[in-house]
């Protein structure tokens, strides 16, 4: 097995997905990680929140189908959905090529900073998952 990537500058949840910092220090990028896309192979569907929709930490709030299983997406952090990766629709193919980049899901309006806190580091995601670094 390849060595899998965990940033360090996101911090990770223990359902498998990421946050990052979007530049405003109200709203959050969310992703799944490299471990996640790898587990579940080949992504041909993902089934996104709405805009405006609210998603509270540890709440199923979307899916993603590859052609292994269906996974639920589970919301990292509590807030309201800003946007969401409409690329994926005709692309969900590019989570597993590039699930930290143009493979992010949807952006979140933080309804409180706390949750990012709660959240693992890079070394912390990689020693639960037992697989490569950061």
């Amino acid at each position: 097995m390849a060595t899998l990537d965990y940033p360090a500058s996101l911090r990770y949840s223990s359902d498998h997905e990421w946050v990052a910092s979007t530049g405003d220090a109200d709203v959050v990028r969310v992703g799944i990680t490299d471990f996640a896309q790898d587990s579940l192979g080949d992504v041909v569907y993902v089934d996104l929140p709405a805009v405006g929709d609210a998603v509270s930490a540890g709440d199923e709030c979307g899916e993603v189908e590859s052609t292994k299983s269906v996974s639920d997406i589970i919301a990292p952090i509590s807030g309201e959905i800003v946007s969401i990766n409409e690329d994926l629709d005709s692309a969900p193919e590019t989570i597993n090529t590039d699930p930290y980049g143009a493979g992010w899901l949807f952006t979140v309006r933080l309804a409180a900073q706390s949750g990012i806190d709660d959240l693992l580091d890079a070394d912390a995601y990689s020693a639960e998952v037992g697989t490569g670094g950061a």
